[in-house]
């Protein structure tokens, strides 16, 4: 049976089991009184129990019948006013499950529970109508950069078979660069993968000495580059991955370097605790990046509003994409500003995860 009717019926029910009881009272509380035998008064006639029951018993049958029909007939029409906004809901489901996701139930009236969850019916498609379109273009651009150094690889090997004489080793050196950069790519696809899956083991981790390891393993990268690197803060323990947070460390702090004024720049990174959250906090020096070019900086394969397929700082593009994932993989909030004199300030905010022994929840 359909809802709507198991609703008619329990409606039904419901009545006939009201008036049932009803009755029941007029019987117990009236009835039961009146003799059932005959009543010599010396007025007019007085019915006894046994006419009483006669004279009702029609009557009884009539309503029953009468609160039955009242019953499903009422039970029907409320039912079906009841459950309309389900049609509604049903049709937007239906319309979803073809690919259609750009269509929403908008539902008017009072904000009763059938409204909420059109609401959030509308608020999951949106979420899922702009991850698939992210995905698309996620899936479009990795493509482009994946083809990249394959097609490059191709005119290498195509201009060598035409000039036989080429240098051998400067073709090597060319070959390995593009083969590195592919391993780079799909190794950051890899890791944007298994971040978005959230299938990690979690552990405490104090990201103050992740901040140390990151920037003492690109220390040479910028010492090479002339940018000063300054470590500072206090013990910052969380809960994760330490692969996945050391690499949104490293990321981050690359990303610092790469994107810099060069020698004489200068790259910031510290913890704090802040009540129940964590910080770190990278800032470097650079040009001005515009206010409305920050919202594109996640996006894979992005600089500001360029694409990053012929960038020479020695990325792909993943970097702050990697450091999104794997922040919100950890139900943590990423901020990206610019800072007035240029470049930016990334923060991060983790839940605050002290050891046992830890009194007053401060390190």
């Amino acid at each position: 049976m359909s809802v709507r009717v198991k609703l008619t019926l329990s409606y039904a029910g419901l009545v006939m089991i009201a008036g049932t009881l009803l009755l029941a009272v007029v019987w117990v509380f009236l009835l039961r009184y009146v003799p059932d035998g005959p009543i010599d008064t010396r007025g007019p006639f007085v019915p006894n129990r046994s006419d009483l029951e006669r004279a009702f018993a029609p009557r009884i049958a009539l309503a029953w019948v009468l609160l039955l029909v009242f019953g499903l007939a009422g039970g029907w029409l409320l039912a079906g006013r009841i459950l309309a906004p389900l049609a509604r809901i049903t049709s937007a489901t239906r319309a979803a499950s073809t690919g259609s996701l750009s269509h929403r139930i908008r539902m008017e009236g009072r904000n009763d529970e059938f409204h909420e969850l059109a609401d959030a019916f509308d608020v999951m498609l949106e979420r899922l109508e702009a991850h698939v379109a992210e995905q698309q273009r996620f899936a479009a651009n990795a493509s482009h950069e994946l083809r990249t150094p394959l097609a490059t690889t191709q005119s290498l090997l195509e201009a060598t078979r035409a000039d036989p004489d080429r240098d051998v080793d400067q073709l090597i050196a060319r070959l390995h660069e593009v083969n590195t950069r592919a391993i780079t790519l799909t190794e950051s696809l890899l890791v944007l993968s298994h971040a978005g899956r959230r299938t990690f083991a979690r552990e405490r981790v104090d990201l103050s000495l992740l901040a140390e390891e990151a920037t003492e393993t690109l220390l040479p990268l910028a010492e090479r580059r002339g940018i000063a690197l300054d470590v500072s803060g206090e013990v910052a323990q969380t809960a994760g991955s330490p692969t996945l947070l050391l690499q949104l460390v490293t990321n981050l702090v690359h990303n610092a370097i790469v994107h810099n004024d060069g020698a004489g720049g200068s790259v910031w990174v510290s913890t704090a605790v802040d009540r129940d959250t964590v910080l770190l906090t990278v800032e470097n020096t650079g040009e001005p990046v515009p206010p409305q070019a920050i919202s594109t900086l996640t996006e894979p394969f992005q600089r500001a509003t360029e694409r990053l397929h012929n960038d020479q700082r020695g990325g792909v593009g993943l970097g702050l994409a990697i450091v999104a994932s794997i922040c919100e993989a950890h139900a943590g909030r990423l901020a990206i500003s610019a800072r007035a004199p240029g470049g930016l300030r990334v923060t991060v905010r983790l839940a605050y995860a002290p050891d046992r022994g830890t009194a007053g929840g401060s390190p």
